[in-house]
């Protein structure tokens, strides 16, 4: 994991940990890219944190190579602002400012939000969004709230998954089964 300096990566890492999955977490300016690949992992998550892609140390170049490399990759809020900036994608300031509120997520049941409720209640932290007239093609919007906001993507041919809510959040009540849906992707080599 990724950590972007963020007070949430620990509540990540509890719960991908309650799936039995040992997480070894990595500062955002501690190691290369090339290191990070060197572990052999068998997935990224990219955690939250303050700031925008371009500050957050080997995040973008971490979620691009990742993927090409077929390795899957969960960004999470700023991790999910890295995976839009990483393939094209502009991140801009949100319609509104969300911290610590909840928002309706209308999805399309796909990647790692299978098997989530229609429409499902999530916990958002963030000021920054996607710029859905910016997305390119090759990112396809995989939920929305309901004013419309990117909240999920997915890249469409390599496994790399991004949420701007928080599903770490106890407001996120899908957060473990979202988690699992990305272990199982880990389990299974990347895309279903």
């Amino acid at each position: 994991m990724i950590d972007n300096y963020d007070s949430f990566t620990y509540n990540l890492v509890q719960g991908f940990g309650e799936l039995g999955v040992e997480v070894k977490v990595i500062r955002n300016d501690a190691e290369s890219v090339d290191t990070l690949l060197a572990l052999s992992p068998g997935g990224l998550v990219v955690s939250p944190g303050p700031g925008t892609p371009e500050n957050a140390g080997v995040s973008v170049e971490a979620v691009k190579r990742f993927a090409e490399a077929q390795i899957p990759v969960l960004g999470i809020c700023l991790g999910h602002q890295a995976l839009g900036a990483a393939f094209g994608a502009k991140v801009v300031r949100a319609q509104t400012v969300m911290h610590g509120k909840t928002s309706m997520m209308r999805h399309q049941g796909l990647g790692v939000l299978e098997g989530l409720p229609e429409p499902f209640q999530a916990t958002r932290y963030h000021s920054l969004v996607i710029e859905s007239e910016t997305c390119p093609d090759v990112l396809k919007v995989t939920a929305r709230t309901e004013d419309g906001e990117i909240m999920a993507i997915r890249h469409a041919s390599l496994p790399a998954e991004g949420v701007q809510f928080h599903p770490e959040s106890i407001l996120t009540s899908v957060g473990p089964k979202l988690m699992a849906n990305f272990v199982q992707r880990c389990v299974d080599g990347g895309r279903p």
